[in-house]
């Protein structure tokens, strides 16, 4: 329960970094650029509106029907390599990213 309890805080975490750094879109995204087949959407969405329009729905959905989390969601070298250019801006960000990381693997297990 704790974990789901830390997943479930970790993503509110999420969504107020990203709003906090001007990354959370007002706007979503096509259809179409939601249905990318890559992995993130890397064809068709930045990296924080897969996290936005994506990730954070699907796990809010998982949460919520304490449904199977995927095992090893690595987010958090994506996340390093797609805020390079925030440098220290993105401290708290990979942060929180690696606490997903973490609370999403011990629920996969």
């Amino acid at each position: 329960m704790r974990q789901w309890h830390a997943l479930a805080e970790a993503l509110l975490e999420l969504e107020r970094e990203l709003r906090l750094l001007g990354l959370w879109a007002a706007q979503p995204p096509s259809p179409a650029a939601l249905a990318s087949q890559q992995p993130f959407c890397v064809d068709t969405l930045a990296f924080e509106g897969w996290l936005q329009w994506i990730f954070i729905p699907r796990m809010a959905q998982i949460i919520d029907s304490a449904g199977v989390v995927p095992g090893g969601c690595n987010i958090q070298p994506m996340g390093e390599e797609a805020f390079a250019h925030l440098g220290e801006r993105r401290t708290a960000l990979l942060q929180i990213l690696g606490r997903i990381d973490r609370a999403a693997g011990q629920l996969a297990q």
